[in-house]
């Protein structure tokens, strides 16, 4: 599998000849998830899930198709009849090649005063984990490359360091980081480093990598 870093959540992953996007949000490209064969989207914030870049990938591709929960679901799934798909925790399912697994059910809290939306997170092929916006721990799998929310509004850096070594994953990827200015990237990779306990890396966006 093929990884490319998009800006801010957004990945996309192509594997014999087919391409899946995870969270094509407003912070990402326009066309991020053009030529998407299935898109996965994690919860309903405007990061993660914008309906104009997801209404171009489906008109550009009749065949391709969504999964995701309720909450996104309710919001796009009238036009595009058949081909959006509500998913849960605990679920599984075949998307573009992929086999995905469905973990987490909650936004990590942003505030007590926040109510918490849903949030779930995809495995792909038993090997890499979006978590979407939420510390969730894939229990009993052991997770080759976790892409890893690293600077958020609900997040500080302790509690990252603790999600890699719960986690354990061979490798950590980056994501959620277009809030995080250049200068701070260096103070974030030394402490993940050093004390994250797994190889920890960066994509600048249109970057790629293989996983898998």
């Amino acid at each position: 599998m093929e990884l490319t870093k998009k800006t801010h959540a957004c990945v996309r992953i192509e594997k014999d000849g087919r391409t899946l996007v995870i969270d094509p949000g407003a912070f990402s490209e326009e066309d991020a998830a053009v030529g998407a064969d299935a898109i996965l989207v994690t919860h309903e914030h405007l990061d993660h899930f914008d309906e104009g870049r997801l209404r171009r990938a489906m008109e550009a591709a009749p065949a391709a198709e969504i999964w995701t929960l309720a909450s996104v679901a309710d919001q796009i799934s009238a036009a595009f009849p058949g081909r959006v798909h509500t998913v849960g925790e605990g679920d599984a399912f075949t998307a573009a090649g992929f086999e995905v697994e469905v973990y987490g059910q909650l936004h990590a809290v942003i505030h007590p005063d926040i109510p918490r939306i849903t949030n779930v997170g995809f495995l792909l092929d038993g090997t890499v984990f979006h978590p979407g916006d939420a510390l969730t721990v894939p229990e009993g799998r052991a997770v080759d490359t976790l892409l890893l929310p690293v600077h958020a509004p609900w997040n500080k850096v302790a509690e990252i360091i603790d999600y890699v070594r719960a986690v354990a994953p061979r490798r950590a990827i980056d994501i959620h980081d277009s809030l995080l200015q250049d200068h701070a990237r260096p103070v974030y990779d030394g402490m993940i480093d050093k004390l994250g306990g797994t190889d920890h890396g960066r994509l600048t966006p249109g970057a790629h990598t293989e996983v898998g």
